[in-house]
């Protein structure tokens, strides 16, 4: 990926999507569009083209949930989207990662937080601020969203593809399943690849909330391969 980096920046408020912009250019990530409400971005995105989507989940006219599920819908070649919330947001939040967004921020994120993640989240090769957003998976996916579910057939997986699926939605990154599995690094990372081949998961984000929502992992079971790892 040499070619720049183009961002769209969706936030009503201007003093955001300034600041945003302001740290973007800085870091040579072109913003080619902004937007102050969600039909705007909608509209914009597909003006533009953009590579990644920061939306901001409050807008007037349509906000940013609708904007995402329409963006994400239908069209052949999406950009990634970065969904802008705040902790009292949650409900919000996990509803736009089931509607495809790659991941979320916090409005009060570091230049190079937000610079980091732009970045990472074009590859759909990592989770963002997954902590958080394993917790978002958790406390919703189990209790009657009022958002389509990421309805998967598992059965297509083998069970080694379960095992790397199951311990993932835990919360281990690559190098953690690597060492837990006994593989290579690499091949951890192949079998994450086939398991979003299988399911046509976008990335990361979606194969943890299929693991919750199939019951393939629950809170509890989290929870405690937490409290493992932290007594070893």
């Amino acid at each position: 990926m040499t070619e720049p980096l183009r961002v769209l920046v969706a936030d009503d408020q201007t003093l955001v999507r300034t600041g945003f912009r302001l740290i973007l250019r800085a870091d040579g990530i072109d913003v080619v569009a902004e937007a102050t409400n969600g039909t705007e971005a909608v509209d914009a995105v597909r003006r533009t083209r953009p590579d990644v989507v920061l939306m901001d989940v409050r807008m007037p006219e349509m906000d940013g949930l609708e904007a995402t599920r329409r963006i994400l819908t239908g069209a052949p070649d999406t950009p990634r989207v970065i969904i802008l919330t705040t902790f009292d947001l949650d409900r919000y939040v996990y509803a736009a990662l089931s509607a495809g967004a790659s991941g979320f921020l916090l409005k009060d994120v570091t230049p190079e937080q937000l610079t980091a993640a732009v970045r990472t989240v074009r590859t759909g090769d990592a989770l963002l601020a997954p902590a958080i957003t394993r917790r978002l998976v958790q406390r919703f996916a189990q209790h009657g969203s009022d958002t389509a579910a990421l309805h998967r057939d598992l059965a297509s997986l083998t069970p080694r593809e379960l095992e790397v699926l199951g311990l993932l939605a835990r919360g281990l990154s690559n190098a953690e399943l690597a060492s837990r599995l006994h593989l290579a690094e690499a091949t951890v990372k192949t079998h994450v690849a086939r398991i979003l081949a299988k399911l046509g998961l976008r990335d990361r984000v979606q194969a943890v909330i299929v693991a919750y929502e199939t019951g393939l992992v629950s809170a509890g079971e989290r929870e405690a391969a937490q409290q493992s790892t932290e007594q070893t």
